[in-house]
Parts: C-alpha cells; sequence; structure tokens
C-alpha cells in the first residue's frame, strides 16, 4: 500500500473516532440537561414529556405532609400549583413558604416525582429564573 494511502486512511480513521466520541459527549450532555419550567407552564402541558426537568417556586403553606421518608408538598408560582413527592431527607432550610427548585419527572398521573430538592440558601436569595417565573406567573394571573 502507498504512503498516501496510509496517510488518507489513518486520517479518515481519526476523523471517525473524534465523530464517535463527540456523538457520545453529545449525547451524555443532553441526557444530563435539566430545563427549567414554572407550575403554570406545567399546568398548561409545556413540561417536557418523559424527560427530567426542574420545578421551581414556594412550597405552599399548610401542604407538607410526612410519610416515613417520603414527603408530599406542593409547588405553586403563586398561580397554579404542582403536587410533589419526594423520598429522601430534604435541606435543613427547606420550609413551607419559602423558595425551592425541584429536579425530577412528572408522571401521566400530574404527580411530580423528585429526584432532588433545593433550598434557598438565605432569606433574600432566590435563583433569577424562579424570580422572574413567580414574577411573569403573578402578571399572567392577575391580567386574566
Amino acid at each position: 500500500m502507498k504512503p498516501r494511502y496510509k496517510r488518507a486512511l489513518l486520517i479518515v480513521a481519526a476523523l471517525a473516532v473524534i465523530g464517535i466520541a463527540a456523538m457520545l459527549i453529545l449525547n451524555a450532555l443532553n441526557s444530563n440537561i435539566a430545563l427549567y419550567v414554572t407550575p403554570s407552564e406545567v399546568a398548561a402541558g409545556k413540561a417536557p414529556r418523559g424527560q427530567a426537568f426542574r420545578i421551581g417556586g414556594m412550597v405552599k403553606d399548610g401542604s407538607l405532609k410526612r410519610d416515613g421518608l417520603t414527603v408530599h408538598f406542593v409547588i405553586t408560582d403563586l398561580v397554579k400549583d404542582i403536587s410533589v413527592a419526594y423520598t429522601g431527607i430534604l435541606p435543613d432550610l427547606f420550609k413551607e413558604g419559602k423558595g425551592a427548585v425541584i429536579q425530577g419527572r412528572l408522571e401521566a398521573d400530574g404527580q411530580f416525582i423528585a429526584s432532588e430538592v433545593l433550598a434557598k440558601h438565605d432569606e433574600n436569595y432566590m435563583p433569577p429564573e424562579a424570580k422572574h417565573a413567580l414574577e411573569q406567573a403573578q402578571k399572567n394571573g392577575s391580567t386574566k
């Protein structure tokens, strides 16, 4: 085989390996992306189906119920409410009436099954997307 053909074969093989590696990396990144959705968007059917996503808002007062390690509560953007179930230990700062961001999946019955619960870390902080979503939901809810 001529050196020119060997070099061309080597270049084609290297490009194939790089292409396969890029495809695997992009696939891994795509499966780990968690979109942020508000309770109003979930209620409107805009939540991704069969994919993990994040939902954020306030934990509704009086909604926190414990059943062993499973905790049931309602997350709200002050316009729409979404029922959430989480099995595990909640963060110390997780309380009713406080902001939270929950990652998980939406079941067919409308129940959100959480895999991770994040609570805001101080009295004045709220994630920018959660704050914006609450403001938008209040604005849209008050104009209807």
